[in-house]
C-alpha cells in the first residue's frame, strides 16, 4: 500500500501507446530495449486503469445522484439537478473502453501467448470490472468489437442482458484459469501479488453483484458463498500522498482541484448516519457516530462551515492517502443477507449473515481508529423480535420479513458509500416496497441512466439512436 505508483494516467495511456505499435518499425530488434510493452507491465497499466475508470468521475455523480453527497458549486450543481449533457461522459467512457478493455485485452492475448493462463484470469476480471461498471451506466455498450479498433472501428452495441451473460461467462473463464494452477504472476499485481486465491474470491463476488443486478438471486446466492471471505481479501485501490501521481483521486478533487463544488448538505446518507437527524438509524443497539465522523465533516474545511465527505489528513475516508474500495468483503457478506431472504434461504440464514456483518463492524470494521472512541459505535447482534411488528427495526408494523430486507439495503447502501453500487441497488430496487426511498434532487423524476458520450456519438454510427436519455430506465430494470 506504501508503494509509489506512477501517474495513472499517463501509466495507463502511456502503456497503451506502447503496447500498440512500436518506437521505430522495421528497424534494429533488441531484445534488450523492447518497444512494446510485456504483459507484466500491460497487467499493472490495466489494473491503474481500472482504478481510475472505478473511482473517477462517474462514481462522484452517482454519488450525487444517490443522496451521498450533494453539487454545490458551478456545473456541479447543475449536474446534481440532472443538467447534464454528452460531452461530460467522454472521460469515463475512455477509461472504460480506451483505457482498462483495451489494455485488458492486449494483457489477455500477451499473458495467452505466453501459457500465462493467472495472468490472463486476472487481466480477465479487471475487464469484466470495468465493462460491467459501463453497462451498469449505460445498458447497452460494445463488447465482442470493443478494443479492436482495426477491425472494429465502428463497434456494434449489444443488449444489456446480452453483455451480462458474456460478463459472467468471462469470469466463469478466469476462475477457470485461476484453479488451473498455471502461471506465475508477482509484484505487477499491485493489489494482491499474484494470490491466486484472492482473485478467486474477488472474482466470485464481481460475479454475485451481477447476478444481483439481474435479480437472479439464487444464483447471486451461490456464487457469494465463494465470494470474498473476510476483509483482508478485499480489493481495494492503493493510494499514496503524491500529488497528481498517486493519491486518492476523491481526495484530489473534493480538497484540491474543485474545492467546494461538491459537499454532503441534506445529502440522504447524512441523516441516516448522524445521531441528531430525524431519519438517524440508530437504535439501542446501533450507535452510528464513529461511521458518522469517518465518512462527514459536520463543520467542512472545503465548504466551510457545511457538513461535506472528510478527506481529512489521513484519517477521514477520502483521505489523501485513503484506499478506495473496489470489491470487498462488506459487499459479498451484505449480498449474502440480501440474497438469503429473497432466495428463500429463511429468515434465519439471513439474519445470521447480517449478524456477522455487525460482528464485523463491532470490532470497528472499516472505519479509521481515529473515530473509533467508547461509546461512539456499537453494532450489537439483532434477533428475531426486533423484526416483529413494533421492534426496534419495525416500528411501523410491516412483515418481518420485509423488515429486515429494509435494514440489509440500508446497511448495504450505508456501506456502499462512494461507489456506484448504491446507486445500483436504489435503481434496482425502487418499485419495490422497501429500500432506500430518495427524492428527486429537481423536478419530479430520478435519473435511470448515464447517456452515451458525445465523442461516441459523433463517431460510431452503431451508437444507438436516438440516443436514450438520463430518464429513461436501463433494459434491466424495464
Amino acid at each position: 500500500m506504501k508503494r509509489v505508483y506512477t501517474s495513472i494516467f499517463a501509466a495507463v495511456f502511456g502503456l497503451q501507446f506502447f503496447a500498440c505499435s512500436s518506437i521505430v518499425e522495421n528497424l534494429n530488434v533488441d531484445p534488450n530495449n523492447p518497444t512494446n510493452s510485456t504483459a507484466s507491465l500491460l497487467l499493472t497499466g490495466t489494473e491503474l486503469a481500472n482504478m481510475a475508470t472505478q473511482e473517477g468521475m462517474a462514481s462522484r455523480l452517482t454519488t450525487i445522484w444517490s443522496g451521498y453527497a450533494s453539487g454545490a458549486d458551478r456545473q456541479w450543481l447543475d449536474y446534481a439537478n440532472y443538467n447534464v449533457s454528452a460531452g461530460i461522459y467522454d472521460g469515463d467512457w475512455n477509461l472504460v473502453f480506451t483505457a482498462t478493455n483495451a489494455n485488458a485485452l492486449l494483457t489477455i492475448n500477451q499473458a495467452s501467448a505466453l501459457g500465462n493462463r493467472k495472468m490472463a484470469a486476472i487481466a480477465k476480471i479487471l475487464r469484466a470490472n470495468a465493462l460491467a461498471t459501463g453497462t451498469q451506466l449505460w445498458g447497452d455498450i460494445p463488447f465482442d468489437q470493443a478494443g479492436n479498433i482495426a477491425q472494429y472501428p465502428n463497434p456494434a452495441f449489444e443488449s444489456q442482458p446480452t453483455v451480462y451473460t458474456k460478463l459472467l461467462a468471462s469470469l466463469d473463464e478466469a476462475i477457470a484459469d485461476l484453479q488451473s494452477g498455471v502461471g506465475t504472476v508477482t509484484t505487477e499485481d499491485i493489489h494482491f501479488g499474484g494470490d491466486a486465491t484472492k482473485w478467486t474470491q474477488v472474482a466470485y463476488t464481481l460475479k454475485a453483484r451481477l447476478l444481483t443486478d439481474t435479480k437472479q438471486y439464487d444464483a447471486a446466492y451461490t456464487a457469494a458463498q465463494s465470494g470474498i471471505s473476510t476483509f483482508a481479501n478485499s480489493l481495494y485501490a492503493p493510494h499514496g500522498n503524491i500529488a497528481s501521481v498517486n493519491q486518492n483521486s476523491y481526495y484530489s478533487f473534493l480538497a484540491v482541484t474543485r474545492s467546494g463544488d461538491i459537499n454532503a448538505v441534506n445529502a440522504y446518507n447524512v441523516g441516516l448516519l448522524n445521531p441528531t437527524s430525524a431519519r438517524y438509524r440508530g437504535n439501542s443497539k446501533t450507535v452510528e457516530t464513529a461511521r458518522f465522523r469517518f465518512y462527514y465533516l459536520e463543520n467542512g474545511v472545503n465548504s466551510p462551515g457545511k457538513v461535506e465527505p472528510n478527506t481529512t489528513g489521513t484519517t477521514g475516508f477520502f483521505a489523501q492517502t485513503a484506499s478506495f474500495p473496489l470489491i470487498t468483503y462488506q459487499e459479498n457478506i451484505l449480498t449474502l443477507a440480501e440474497m438469503a431472504i429473497r432466495s428463500g434461504k429463511g429468515f434465519s440464514t439471513a439474519l445470521g449473515h447480517l449478524n456477522t456483518y455487525r460482528s464485523f463492524l463491532n470490532t470497528g470494521g472499516t472505519i479509521n481508529a481515529a473515530y473509533l472512541t467508547a461509546g461512539n459505535y456499537k453494532y450489537e447482534p439483532y434477533v428475531e423480535a426486533d423484526f416483529a411488528a413494533g421492534g426496534i427495526e419495525n416500528p411501523d408494523g410491516i412483515t418481518a420479513s420485509n423488515a429486515l430486507l429494509r435494514e440489509i439495503l440500508q446497511e448495504r447502501y450505508v456501506s456502499f458509500y462512494g461507489q456506484h453500487l448504491g446507486w445500483n441497488d436504489e435503481r434496482r430496487t425502487r418499485s419495490e416496497a422497501v429500500g432506500i426511498k430518495l427524492s428527486p434532487n429537481n423536478g419530479t423524476q430520478l435519473p435511470w441512466r448515464f447517456i452515451y458520450p458525445q465523442n461516441e456519438i459523433n463517431s460510431n454510427p452503431s451508437t444507438p439512436k436516438p440516443v436514450p436519455a438520463t430518464f429513461e430506465a436501463l433494459p434491466i430494470y424495464k
